[in-house]
């Protein structure tokens, strides 16, 4: 595992793990989004070949996050679960029974659909809408966000960034992006897509590079994509080349 990279932000200290969550270590939570719990056994029900082995991979980069920061509590911007019950999540409340003392937070997300009393048996937290901590506020899609002196974090849009390599070859990863109100997650859950943002200059970006063995970059076509912003509509995505160096498998670096 890769060391975790530091960001300071409103004088709080973050580390970015290239696992795709951020350690808040004044508020002693691990931050993450868009895990997606049981969205293979959704599509399997459907009858879409996906392997168990996708969930029980992102169950397993959890405990090591867990293991390696060793926070107080969980706070998930939304989409922990997919879908409604399967049996990945009776897997999961299986899972819960080895963390008893840690707390989870669940700030609703647009799939977070299960019944209250499924939440309460997983000794899970459901906060509707902005969940207020300390120097920041806690929300899924930005779009929710309710202004005020505060900075957010949120999800929902799985964002990513394009970079240019030689020969015209575009690449895509998932990305942590910081803009001046509001920071984006990547989707945790690795079985899922991204959309491409488009930062402004002052804004900061870092990109996470696959680990080595893992799930490989996918390969664009030479031009622009159009996809969705950061602040919503169509925007065409200049590819951008990152000012940090490239740095090896399952580590981050910084675009902007």
């Amino acid at each position: 595992m890769q060391p975790a990279f530091p960001y300071r932000l409103r004088d709080q200290q973050l580390w970015l793990s290239a696992d795709r969550c951020i350690y808040w270590e004044e508020g002693q939570s691990l931050i993450l989004s868009d895990l997606h719990f049981g969205k293979t056994g959704h599509f399997r029900k459907a009858g879409i070949a996906v392997p168990q082995s996708v969930y029980r991979e992102d169950l397993l980069r959890l405990l090591c996050q867990i293991q390696y920061f060793r926070p107080r509590q969980l706070l998930v911007v939304g989409d922990l679960f997919h879908s409604r019950e399967n049996k990945e999540l009776e897997l999961f409340l299986k899972w819960r029974e080895d963390f008893p003392h840690l707390g989870i937070r669940l700030i609703e997300g647009n799939h977070d659909i299960l019944h209250k009393d499924w939440y309460e048996k997983a000794g899970i937290v459901v906060s509707p809408g902005v969940l207020p901590l300390g120097p920041f506020s806690f929300v899924h899609d930005i779009e929710d966000a309710v202004g005020g002196n505060t900075y957010y974090f949120s999800g929902h849009i799985h964002p990513g960034i394009r970079i240019t390599g030689m020969g015209r070859q575009h690449l895509r990863f998932p990305c942590f992006y910081f803009g001046a109100a509001y920071a984006v997650l990547p989707a945790f859950g690795r079985w899922t897509g991204t959309v491409a943002v488009d930062p402004a200059p002052d804004d900061h970006v870092f990109a996470i590079l696959p680990p080595a063995g893992g799930e490989r970059a996918r390969v664009w076509e030479a031009g622009t994509a159009a996809r969705r912003g950061i602040g919503g509509g169509v925007r065409n995505v200049t590819a951008m080349r990152p000012r940090a160096g490239w740095t090896g498998p399952g580590s981050i670096f910084q675009i902007q």
